[in-house]
Order: C-alpha cells, then structure tokens, then sequence
C-alpha cells in the first residue's frame, strides 16, 4: 500500500492527511524518531511543569509516552479530523488529562502566552513543502502564532530533516523575532533509522531544533551541536548552514556507500571533526573492488602519524595496492591529523567506531576488524609552527617510522607531502649526554638521488678537469638536503642555491643542519630573475637544476610552476650550461597532456633529453644537454651508469654511507628519451 503523497504540495492539504490517517489505521506513524531516541533532547528542553503545545499530533506516539513520564499539561492539536477522534478514542480512558483539538496551527485559537513550549515533529515539513512565495507565507503565519501564544523564555521544539529553504528561513525569521536558534544533530534517530530500514532505504539526518523566545536579543544567538555534546556558537548564519550542510552530506554518501559498491569508480574521502573543532581530527578514504573468491567484506586500516605521506597511503594508486594486499573488498583508510592529539590505539578505534559502522556495505553482520602497522598510533612532534608569507603556514615536526626518527617540513597548504625531510640521529658526546644530529648520507626524496647522479655527471665526466671547483645551481632550497647531500659527498663542487623566501633558510640552518662556507652560498632572490642576470653577466654553471614547487594547487603541473619552462628562460638555461653542461628538473605532472607539453618545450631548447620516472611516485628527473651525442638513450645509459657508480664511491669515500646510494642497473633500465 503506497501510503506517501504522490507530490510534495500533498503535504499541507488536509485532505491528504485525512486519507493518511484512514488508511494507516491504528498503526502509529513515527517520522522522525520515536520517544525513547528523542527523549535526550525532550527531556534537556522540555520540563514536566511545562505547559506543552503539540503541533500537528496524527497519530503519533510521542505525547502519549511523554504523557507516561510525567508530562501531564500537554494540549494536542491537528488539522486532520480523522486523527483527532483517533486519537481521542485511543486516549480518553487511559490519559484523561491530555486534551486533543481539531485546529489549523496557523489560524490558532488559543489566548496570548498560554504555552511555555510548543513541540512540533515534522509539521514544519509537512507545511514547508516548497520555496514558493505563498508558501513561506503560511509558514511564517505558523509561526507568527506560535509565538504569540508562547510565554516569554518559551521554546519552540521542532523535529525536522532540515532542507535547505526551511534552514534558510529559520535562520532569517527566528533573530528577526528576538529568538536563539539552536540546531541538534539526533544521533539516535539516525542511528535506530538505519538499523529499521531495509537495505536498499534512504536514511537521513534528523535535527532538533529550539528557539528560545526572548523580549529582544542584541545580537543573532546561533548554535549547533552533536546529541549531548558540547554546543558549538556560531557568529554567521553561513557558518551554521556549513554545519548543517556537512552533516546531510555526509548522510548522503553513507547511504550511497551502503547501497552500492564503488569498485572501478574514484575513491571516496571524508573528514572527521569534533563537534566545535573546525580542523579535521581524521580524513577516510573509501575503496572498493570487485567481490572475488578469498575477500573480506569489510574492514578499517588505521595509518599511524607521521606515516600519511608515503605513497602507499598518501596516493590513490597506493591505496589501491594497500587494499589488494590487505584482501578486502571495501577498505576505509583512515590518517590521522596533525595538531590532534591520540593517546592509544584501542581509544582511536573506540573514538571510530560509529564513523566506521556508517560506512559499512549493506547487509554487514560480522564485526569489522581494524588492520595497523603495530600496536601504537605512531609519534609526531611538532618542533615549531611557523608562517610564511610566500607558502603559508608550516610546521617543523619530527616523526617516529620504520625505527627512524625523521624531522619533516610540511606546508599546511598541501599538507600531505613532505617538502623536505631529514633523518635524525643521536649521537654520544661527553658526560654521556646525547644529542640530534642531521645525517646528510639520507636523502628522503629519491628525485634528490637522481638529480645527484646527473651533477656528477656535469661536474666530473663532462668537464673532467682536476683540481678545478665545479659549479653547480640549485633553484630552490626548501630544508637544503639536496645541498647538503652535494656538498659532503662531492666536494669538489662549488654550489649556488637560490631560495625565493628568506623563512626558509632560517628553517634549513636550525633545524637541517644547513651551513655555508666557501663552496656553498645560499641566495634569496627569485630564481627566474637570478638566472636572467647570470645569462645577461656572462655567468656559467657546469649543472643547473630545478626543484621548485608551485603554490598553485589547482594546476595539473605542480612542479616547477609554468612560467620556469618558458621559452626565454629555457633559453638562459641553455647558455648558462654551455656545450657541456647539464640541466635537470624534477617534473611533477598528473595531467599528461601538461607533461607532454613541458617535454616538447623542452626538446626545442635542448638537442638532447632524457627522462627517469621514479617508481610508484609521480616525480620525473628530466635531463637536458646541449652535447648532441646525447641523443641517442644509449649514450645517456653509459654516461648517467657512469656517474652513478662514481656517485656510490664518492658516498662510501666521503662515509656519508656504508652501502650504495643508487640501484644503477635499476636506475638505467628506466631511462628514456
């Protein structure tokens, strides 16, 4: 029996109702919740002293149960006839006290401040069926009464799912009308709503909204809150519809989740927040794949701190091959945020378990188990927090993976990529004590390791010279790695870096360690300006190299930013490295048809140019040469496997490592022109 209006404008015509309450019966009819998934918030804004004003009662339960603990001065009103005798029939004997009237909320008869709450569940949809002109009309005659017959310091109590035009309005008329509005998400109603419906039903937020009456209010009064947790004040209307708007969006993907499997589409990404925290405490990421033969259906794979930017995790494609390996068929992949505080792994998964549960495939019985590295969330140390005009917000922290402690600066902006990373040791000095110690053997970004190779080609094999000091430039400092790693293992090599924002040298000097000295300057300036002067000045370099990140996250090329691939720059490059100097930058491209223009603009300037695309990443070191016997990969092979060996011997020699550096045989088979 279809017992839902066949057109929304069905809702606010009594006819409807009428034909509702006959075919529904005896059967109570519970919207938004019943009594013991309500009664929370019932009881935290509603006393049983109050004189009570159900609006729009049908057939409901609610004020028959409240009526049962306590509640005794409650007057019931509905528009429909049919459920009024109803529900008088039902009551007269067993709650002779409580009053049912037939009555149009919006032309009420009762006198001025008869009542001290009016309770409405669901007639405010019922009547805001649209976002036309004669509609809001009649709404803002509903509430025009219930205020009127509403005491003082009266509150109006409203269950309701909260569409965009009712939000809208509640948020012009209720501050207009010297009243504070306070929206709850009911947990427990959507909770107990799930757990009722089938699989294939729609379940969505319900709120609880209260409007406290007052003679005037100086400024709009705005909250929000999570079931009994803590509320949070809003100052912006635009804030408390955000809130709201979260919530019913994430209801939606949770239901999408559970009635469908996502396999073959993109992943999906939530954030987590506590209830008045606007940063996120956890970010999920959902994936599916294919039902097959020794699958689990589900289960959650919790990322220690300080472990959310390596590829198996930080990136789509790593995640994929994390969930093939756990031997899932849906994965939620949860990274934990920094500035948050965890104490146990057991508390995280406690603290998950709802947001878990929620994202579950239909039909799930059996328990989700929760995967890990180890027993721990991991270590994060934030060292100092610091802004910088150029890249925004940073932090210096240090983080506990793999045994290693590693000291990391990461940009806020793009907070899931380290921009430079340090291991740290500790070392003995006297009187036993201990202190940290920047080991410059480590290079965290593999791009730094082939870049390196490529200096040693255009500083020992091209221009073989001895007891001559080799130049090499470097754009862009960031936490100075790459420098110090060339500046211990080659020493005969004098290195120019230039770094556009002073902020950064600070941070390089203080905590990586970096330090200057006759074969090692830093210089801030912009790096496209410092290589035009050098051109224009007549100043060579046996290698130039690029590693610069744009700051504009929007773009499918994130390093180096377009304007370091223009035509005229690349030009300056090419007379500044001269017939047998080398160029290398590290190409960061996720839009193919971007990266296949940066290589042709490239292969315009340069005679010959080779490429290396790491592994499982998306940097790619790009050679560039002027030498035209370059141009065959042949010669790229012998000379980059060259330089790699004398690379690996320079590292032992130097002591900054007791094994190789680089796979060369690995590294060459990569190669490509």
């Amino acid at each position: 029996m279809n017992l839902l209006p066949k057109t929304r404008e069905e809702f606010a015509q009594t006819d409807y109702w009428n034909e509702f309450f006959k075919k529904r019966g005896e059967k109570a009819f519970e919207w938004y919740g019943e009594y013991l998934e309500l009664c929370d918030q019932i009881h935290k804004y509603i006393k049983p002293a109050d004189k009570i004003l159900m609006l729009g009662c049908g057939n409901s339960k609610l004020s028959m149960d409240m009526y049962d603990t306590g509640f005794r001065d409650i007057t019931n009103i509905d528009i429909s006839p049919v459920a009024v005798k109803k529900m008088l029939d039902l009551n007269a004997k067993s709650r002779p006290d409580m009053k049912f009237l037939q009555m149009d909320a919006t032309a009420m008869t009762f006198a001025d401040d008869s009542f001290s709450v009016a309770l409405d569940k669901g007639t405010l949809d019922a009547l805001f069926v649209d976002d036309a002109q004669e509609t809001k009309q009649v709404v803002e005659n509903y509430f025009k009464e219930i205020l009127r017959t509403m005491r003082n310091g009266g509150r109006y109590v409203c269950i309701s799912l909260l569409q965009e035009h009712i939000l809208n309005f509640l948020l012009e008329f209720m501050p207009r009308n010297n009243c504070m509005l306070r929206i709850v998400h009911s947990l427990g109603v959507e909770q107990a709503n799930k757990e009722k419906s089938s699989d294939d039903a729609l379940t969505m937020p319900v709120f609880v909204v209260i409007a406290t009456k007052f003679k005037s209010l100086p400024m709009p009064l705005l909250e929000f809150g999570f079931g009994s947790d803590k509320m949070q004040r809003f100052s912006t209307s635009k804030e408390l519809i955000n809130a709201v708007s979260s919530v019913q969006k994430a209801a939606l993907v949770c239901n999408g989740l559970a009635r469908s499997n996502i396999a073959g589409h993109n992943e999906v990404t939530m954030d987590l927040h506590r209830p008045s925290e606007p940063a996120p405490r956890y970010t999920i990421h959902i994936l599916d794949q294919p039902p097959a033969r020794g699958l689990g259906k589900y289960a959650a794979f919790i990322v220690p701190q300080g472990r959310e930017v390596e590829w198996l995790f930080a990136t789509p494609a790593g995640r994929r091959k994390l969930q093939e390996s756990a031997k899932f068929q849906r994965l939620a992949v949860v990274t934990l945020h920094r500035d948050q505080v965890y104490s146990t792994l057991d508390e995280v998964k406690s603290e998950l378990a709802d947001s878990i549960k929620n994202l579950s495939p239909a039909g799930l019985s059996e328990q989700i188990p929760y995967l890990s590295l180890g027993s721990d969330v991991g270590k994060r140390e934030t060292l100092i927090c610091g802004f910088s005009k150029i890249s925004g917000d940073f932090r210096i922290e240090e983080v506990e993976a793999n045994d290693k402690t590693l000291r990391r600066l990461i940009f806020l902006s793009n907070q899931f990529v380290v921009q430079s990373e340090a291991l740290v040791k500790t070392i003995k000095i006297k009187g036993n004590k201990e202190r940290k110690k920047i080991d410059f053997g480590y290079l965290a970004c593999q791009h730094h390791l082939y870049m390196s190779v490529g200096v040693q080609l255009a500083t020992t094999l091209q221009n073989p010279k001895k007891d001559v000091q080799k130049d090499v430039l470097v754009i862009g400092l960031g936490g100075g790695g790459l420098c110090s790693f060339l500046h211990a293992a080659l020493p005969h090599t004098r290195i120019t870096a230039v770094e556009i924002d002073p902020i950064m040298l600070e941070v390089a000097e203080q905590y990586f360690e970096l330090k200057q000295d006759k074969r090692f300057h830093v210089v801030i300036d912009d790096g496209l300006a410092f290589v035009e002067r050098c051109r224009n000045e007549d100043i060579h370099f046996d290698a130039v190299l690029f590693d610069v990140d744009s700051k504009d996250l929007s773009l499918g090329m994130s390093c180096p930013p377009p304007s370091f691939l223009a035509n005229e720059v690349l030009q300056h490059i090419k007379e500044i490295i001269g017939p047998k100097g080398l160029f290398m930058l590290n190409l960061v491209c996720r839009d193919e048809a971007l990266r296949s223009e940066a290589i042709d603009n490239l292969h315009k300037v340069f005679p010959a140019v080779c490429t290396y695309k790491l592994d499982e990443d998306i940097n790619e070191i790009v050679y560039c040469a002027n030498d035209a016997k370059y141009k065959t990969v042949e010669h790229w092979k012998k000379s980059l496997g060259t330089a790699g060996r004398a690379l690996n011997s320079a590292v032992r020699e130097t002591k900054l490592a007791n094994e190789d550096a680089l796979e060369v045989a690995e590294f060459l088979g990569e190669l490509k022109i």
